[in-house]
């Protein structure tokens, strides 16, 4: 009896130990530091990050990059989804092909697509083939924000869309056919079909998505840093330019508290707003 007992505990004391050593004591130390300074309890290190001349630029950046990626990898994924999901032959092939953004690192992902619209890439030379451009066009300059952000927001849609596609291909398998099968017996449209049917049992998939791509879209740094350097600022991005070239290790932490704090705000939100009935519940 002792042992069923112990058994429980033993099995999910290394990953407590894990989360303890990897998330808690570090959250417990930025924390510390992002409200101390030289010594003493302060909000100094707020007020430094709110008085940066970047701070207001790169909050700003970082939402209308979560409101322009968020929404289009959704619906990217869930199109890819549904064409998966009806596939006969190939499905797990073109699965394959699909999710092949996802083996490649932030870092990557932003070094392939600035070697495409970098003012002598590959965008560049087909245009410049097709007669449309009369010589290289750096897209990625400060002084054309629209191809610049334009820019990054599809890099960032390419290297993790596919992280949605598994959620809600996951999902889609665990809705029974019988329903869709019945409703079209009884003469339901596809659109129908969807709307009545797929969508509201898809809403715990959709949810779980939301929450995951929209904690790392508030986190993106390595994309836009290959893409744009300082030239794009967003709320990681001067998180490391205090820690690494101002050397500030308590507004760095601040900058990290605040992108917690709205990642947290967001999660709450989607929560809130997909909760889903049990019933509802394939």
């Amino acid at each position: 009896m002792t042992r069923s007992r112990l058994l429980p505990y033993l099995l999910i004391g290394p990953a407590t130990v894990f989360l303890l050593l990897l998330f808690v004591m570090p959250l417990v130390q930025t924390i510390a530091l992002a409200f101390t300074d030289n010594g003493a309890t302060s909000l100094t290190n707020f007020r430094k990050m709110m008085g940066d001349l970047n701070f207001g630029l790169s909050l700003r950046n970082t939402f209308l990059l979560v409101l322009a990626v968020i929404p289009l990898q959704l619906c990217l994924a869930l199109m890819m989804a549904l064409m998966v999901q009806k596939l006969e032959k190939g499905r797990d092939l073109v699965l394959w092909i699909l999710i092949i953004p996802l083996g490649i690192s932030d870092l990557a992902a932003g070094l392939v697509w600035l070697s495409i619209l970098q003012d002598r890439g590959y965008f560049n030379t087909v245009l410049n083939m097709l007669g449309l451009i009369d010589g290289p066009v750096n897209w990625l300059s400060y002084e054309a924000p629209v191809s610049l952000f334009v820019g990054v927001v599809l890099a960032e849609v390419w290297r993790a869309t596919a992280i949605v596609l598994i959620i809600l291909i996951a999902g889609l398998q665990l809705i029974p056919r019988e329903y869709a099968e019945a409703a079209e017996i009884f003469g339901a449209t596809a659109w129908t079909r969807f709307r009545k049917i797929t969508l509201p049992l898809l809403k715990p998939s959709i949810q779980s998505a939301l929450i995951l791509r929209t904690v790392l879209a508030f986190e993106v740094f390595a994309v836009v840093y290959a893409l744009a350097g300082r030239n794009f600022p967003v709320l990681v991005g001067e998180a490391y330019a205090w820690q690494h070239v101002n050397q500030n290790n308590g507004v760095a932490a601040a900058y990290a508290i605040l992108v917690m704090l709205i990642s947290l705000a967001a999660t709450v939100i989607y929560i809130k707003a997909l909760r889903t009935k049990p019933e509802m519940q394939p």
